[in-house]
């Protein structure tokens, strides 16, 4: 007998009819001869509407009552769902997070998973119940060490059901939704989208961390982490939906279903060479340019990072094989003579990463990694992002003290650490999905002092406020007093806070300054077959050259590109990239 955790959404509970006819669908599967355990969501526009009555009453009510308020959303579902499947003959009862046995940490409204105690759950299926559970809530022991209602945050019940599916073992876990499975970008924006069959669970992280709205990344860190089958469908239809893959499968441990060690592997990558190319024309074309002459040399590149700008002048920097290293100066020579600008190298470098789920989304993780190199005496010549890989760019002569440190820090083992890794595709395609985050804004400190710490200080700041940083790049251009600049964006709705953070930074680097960048959209091409497929950047740039759009920031990571452009630029950059990699539906 197959055990599986289907979860439906707000939208496939949204009224009575909707409720009835996913009765009917679980009715169904229930007499093929599956075990099964249903999360809802509350239906339609509930939390929101509770939200809204909530601020009508206060501006900042407290987070204790709002979950409170907030669980009673899932409560209403569950009751009609099984009062449905009753009418329908199909034995079932409703749970709520606490009854379910769902435990979490003691923070309102954004409560991480502790453990889920599955006794009364195994019970109920045992004696042919269907269970109905609410999405998005949980219990904590409160401070007077009484249970405590707790909710998850937006997203939470695609949370709950893998979280349950992890702790029941269960055999799947099935998203129903009201879109065919995942699409290769967001279908509002660009007409024809297709659906993906499959999808590694370190591509969706990467999409779903950049607006990718039809799963959430905690729902996918823990299908990763556990290599549990996740599947999104359609609530309409019974297509095979979309299937997430995953090479980890760890087993629980004890610090916390969701609290596993979000850092499980670190890579050293010796024998590297640093290029940059400085003060060249900031025009559309220029990076699809250098890019495409590499890729035809036969030049597979490795980090690319552009930061700001100066006036009509431009930095671009990246990484490649010392191997490489004479034939790519001769073609950047070329270049140069051609465009303009300066070239500079630096031979016997190492690039050292960490690697695991929803490392940006935890914003600690990188200050630490940062933190821990700067104490160890390293300093950082390159710094790239994304959601399952920091990288730092480093002396050779530090690779191994690095290497050790960095695995002490976050208590890894012989088999987690990997030095010069060799990239293996099984066939998956350079280009997976293409995502647009429209919610970005762009600062940049300039003039930091170029010393070990500069990075995990500034990172440690905002990770102390729960600000998170997503593109993080350190550039190769030096300024005043010989410092640098960091680049980064954040959500739009924490630029109202990095001024009360960045300013007592600048005061302790009194030749450092903010600067805003301009209005920014985030547009990303994923792919698991990146790494092994040369020049994947240069078509990206060469996309958005042919749409005369120009790049103001460039961040690669293993299996992502991301290039900040213009505001306005967004949504034409979206379809364009996604119409050159010929991701479109037949």
């Amino acid at each position: 007998m197959t055990l599986l955790v289907q979860k439906f959404g707000g939208t496939s509970v949204g009224n009575i009819e909707r409720i009835k006819a996913v009765a009917k669908r679980i009715a169904l599967c229930k007499e093929a001869g599956h075990e099964l355990v249903v999360v809802v969501s509350a239906m339609g526009n509930s939390t929101d509407e509770l939200t809204n009555l909530a601020l009508s009453v206060s501006k900042t009510p407290p987070s204790r009552e709002m979950d409170m308020l907030l669980s009673t959303g899932e409560q209403v579902t569950i009751s009609l769902l099984s009062i449905a499947l009753n009418e329908l003959g199909i034995s079932a009862t409703s749970m709520t997070g606490s009854q379910v046995g769902i435990i979490t940490e003691s923070a309102h409204g954004k409560a991480r998973i502790l453990e889920i105690k599955t006794d009364r759950i195994k019970e109920l299926l045992k004696n042919g119940h269907v269970v109905v559970v609410a999405g998005f809530q949980g219990t904590t022991l409160g401070t007077s060490k009484t249970a405590e209602i707790t909710t998850l945050g937006r997203g939470g019940s695609d949370t709950s059901a893998i979280a349950l599916a992890t702790a029941l073992k269960a055999d799947s876990c099935e998203i129903y939704t009201d879109v065919p499975g995942v699409l290769t970008t967001d279908p509002r924006k660009v007409a024809d989208a297709q659906l993906m069959t499959t999808v590694t669970c370190d591509e969706m992280l990467e999409l779903a961390s950049l607006g990718a709205a039809v799963l959430h990344p905690r729902a996918v860190e823990i299908a990763r982490n556990y290599g549990i089958p996740l599947v999104v469908r359609s609530s309409w239809d019974n297509q095979p939906g979309t299937t997430l893959t995953s090479k980890e499968k760890r087993s629980l441990g004890k610090e916390g279903l969701e609290l596993s060690k979000p850092v499980n592997s670190i890579e050293l990558l010796e024998k590297q060479s640093v290029i940059g190319l400085s003060h060249i024309p900031d025009q559309p074309g220029i990076a699809a340019d250098l890019f495409e002459t590499l890729s035809e040399g036969g030049i597979n590149v490795d980090l690319i990072i552009q930061s700001t700008h100066q006036g009509n002048s431009n930095d671009i920097t990246f990484t490649i094989a010392e191997e490489d290293l004479k034939r790519t100066k001769l073609l950047c020579q070329k270049l140069i003579q051609r465009l303009g600008g300066n070239l500079t190298i630096q031979e016997k470098m190492s690039k050292l990463s960490i690697r695991g789920a929803g490392i940006m989304g935890r914003p600690g993780i990188a200050a630490k990694f940062f933190d821990t190199l700067s104490k160890s005496g390293i300093n950082l010549r390159l710094i790239a992002t994304s959601e399952v890989k920091v990288s730092c760019v480093i002396n050779a002569k530090s690779g191994n003290k690095g290497l050790r440190y960095v695995s002490e820090a976050f208590d890894l083992k012989d088999k987690q650490i990997k030095i010069n890794p060799t990239n293996i595709c099984n066939g998956e395609p350079e280009v997976r999905g293409v995502a647009l985050d429209p919610n970005q804004v762009q600062l940049s400190v300039i003039n930091i002092p170029d010393i070990p710490g500069s990075a995990a200080i500034l990172c440690q700041s905002f990770a102390d406020e729960g600000i998170c940083l997503h593109t993080i790049v350190q550039s190769e251009r030096k300024y005043e007093s010989n410092g640098k600049i960091i680049s980064f964006t954040m959500n739009k709705d924490d630029r109202k806070n990095a001024d009360d953070i960045l300013i007592p930074l600048l005061k302790v680097w009194p030749q450092a300054y903010l600067e805003d960048g301009k209005a920014i959209a985030r547009i990303s091409a994923v792919g698991a077959g990146m790494p092994v497929s040369i020049g994947t950047a240069g078509r990206m740039f060469r996309a958005l050259a042919n749409a005369n759009i120009n790049i103001l920031m460039i961040a690669t990571s293993e299996i992502r590109t991301t290039c900040i452009v213009a505001e306005n630029d967004g949504i034409k950059a979206l379809k364009e990239v996604h119409k050159f990699f010929k991701l479109a539906s037949k």
